[in-house]
């Protein structure tokens, strides 16, 4: 598979109602509370950035997004409309798709079974119904093409096929089934740099075509460069919404609660840095606990 380029498309306007909204949402599991009076909204030709460390609520949330779970306060909102969602499907029928980190494809079944996983096209009639392969095979390297991958052979296993190329066909599957709104949870985590950097562009290549996409992730470098809006998520709990340039990369670490920890690996790795420079032995534990007498 290689890449193509696109020509750009403009951007609708975002005045409008927001396509999806939560509206201080909050979800509890016995007396762990989940996530506690969470707001987030996003719009047309939007990329909302979900932040927020590990453990901070974010899938959660994307689970109350998606109709996996059902908030126990608050409500979501659909182009401005209350909505209750009691299943995936229901989001799904209202233009709501989530790739997930798993990214729900087969590695052994080919790029074209994979596009039309659970709504594959037939062909002939009754008993002599069949799949539709010559259609398959030309919508998925339509779309996919569409987005910006060509793709030789749809007869290729999934399997066989990079990170980023997988996290290609999710969102390319997820468009051509009507998805107004894109939720992809933490999709260039396991990736390597230019792998990243192919799915960085089909966010902003689905938010250039008019689409709503929330970003999750807690790596503030991926987040920064595509992000309209910034929604931080600290234990459960909403730390605010940002605009574009309203915070630099350093004021949303410390809005995710790791600001404190990056400075104290900083000066870790500065002083072992002044140390092995010396000649001196590195010590083999943290220079806090060093510091302490070795204790932890």
């Amino acid at each position: 598979m290689t890449a193509s380029h696109a020509a750009p498309e403009s951007r609708p306007p975002a005045g409008s109602a927001p396509l999806l909204e939560a509206r201080s949402v909050s979800k509890y599991f016995g007396a762990v509370v989940a996530v506690e009076d969470v707001s987030l909204a996003v719009r047309a030709g939007q990329i909302n950035c979900l932040l927020g460390d590990n453990g901070a609520g974010k899938s959660t949330l994307i689970k109350i997004l998606s109709g996996v779970h059902q908030p126990d306060a608050g409500t979501l909102a659909v182009d401005g409309q209350p909505v209750r969602f009691t299943a995936p499907r229901d989001a799904l029928d209202a233009g709501i798709a989530t790739v997930y980190q798993d990214l729900s494809v087969m590695p052994l079944m080919s790029i074209s079974r994979n596009f039309f996983l659970g709504n594959e096209p037939t062909t002939g009639f009754g008993p002599f119904r069949h799949f539709d392969a010559g259609r398959a095979a030309a919508v998925a390297r339509e779309q996919m093409r569409n987005i910006g991958i060509d793709v030789r052979d749809t007869d290729q296993l999934v399997g066989t096929l990079s990170g980023g190329e997988r996290q290609t066909l999710a969102i390319a599957r997820a468009e051509y089934f009507g998805a107004r709104v894109l939720i992809l949870d933490e999709p260039t985590s396991a990736l390597g740099v230019k792998e990243a950097a192919i799915v960085l562009r089909h966010a902003i290549s689905a938010r250039n075509r008019g689409l709503g996409v929330i970003f999750i992730t807690h790596n503030v470098q991926h987040a920064l460069p595509i992000g309209d809006t910034f929604t931080i998520l600290t234990r459960g709990r909403s730390g605010g919404t940002y605009a574009r340039g309203e915070l630099d990369a350093a004021e949303l670490h410390r809005l995710m609660g790791g600001g404190a920890e990056l400075e104290e690996l900083e000066a870790d790795l500065e002083m072992l840095a002044h140390r092995e420079a010396r000649g001196e032995e590195v010590p083999a534990v943290p220079l806090g606990a060093e510091a302490d007498g070795g204790m932890a």
